[in-house]
C-alpha cells in the first residue's frame, strides 16, 4: 500500500509525514510525499528535527506530484485550511483524506517559538501516523467507506 502525503510546497509537513511514516511502518506500507507547487528544497528545520528523532532523510527531496514513482492508494493532504492555505486536490482515482496541520515553516518568532512549532507539528503527525498504523488495514481494505471514515477521524487527533 502506497500513501501519498500531499501539500503545496513539499518542503516541511508532507516530508515530515513521509519520513516519519516510513520510519514507523512495517514492510508492505510505503509513504511518498509531493507538492502541487514544490519548493525545490526541504526546510532545514524539518530535516534537523527528523535527524534529532533518529529518522533518516536520505533520499527525500521536494518534488512535484507530476513526478511520482508509483500511483498512491491513499492521498493524505496535510495543509491547514485554518491557515488560509489552499489544499491541492490530487486528481487520481484514489481514497483521499485530510489531516491538516499548521505549517511550522511559516512561524515567525524567537528560535524557541519556531522550534516549539516544529515539535508540535511533529507530535501531531506522529500521533496520526501511529493511529493509522494501528488500524486493521487488511480488514478495512475490503470496506473502503469504513476505511475513509477511520482515516478522516484520524485527521482530528491532536496530542
Amino acid at each position: 500500500m502506497n500513501i501519498l502525503f500531499l501539500c503545496t510546497g513539499n518542503s516541511c509537513r508532507s516530508v515530515l509525514s513521509e519520513a516519519t511514516f516510513n520510519h514507523l511502518a512495517p514492510a508492505g506500507l510505503k509513504a511518498i510525499s509531493a507538492g502541487s507547487q514544490p519548493a525545490g528544497k526541504l526546510h532545514p528545520l524539518a530535516v534537523e528535527l527528523l535527524h534529532s528523532k533518529g529518522i533518516s532523510t536520505e533520499g527525500y527531496y521536494s518534488k512535484s506530484w507530476d513526478d511520482l514513482p508509483v500511483t498512491p492508494d491513499i492521498v493524505v493532504t496535510v495543509c491547514s485550511s485554518a491557515a488560509g492555505e489552499t489544499c491541492p486536490a490530487y486528481l487520481g482515482p484514489v481514497l483521499r483524506t485530510h489531516w491538516g496541520v499548521d505549517d511550522p515553516g511559516h512561524v515567525v518568532g524567537t528560535e524557541e517559538e519556531i522550534s516549539t512549532a516544529f515539535e508540535r507539528t511533529y507530535r501531531i503527525i506522529r500521533a496520526r501516523i501511529e493511529a493509522f498504523l494501528a488500524l486493521p488495514l487488511e480488514e478495512l481494505r475490503k470496506d473502503p467507506a469504513r476505511l475513509k471514515r477511520e482515516l478522516d477521524s484520524i485527521g482530528g487527533i491532536e496530542p
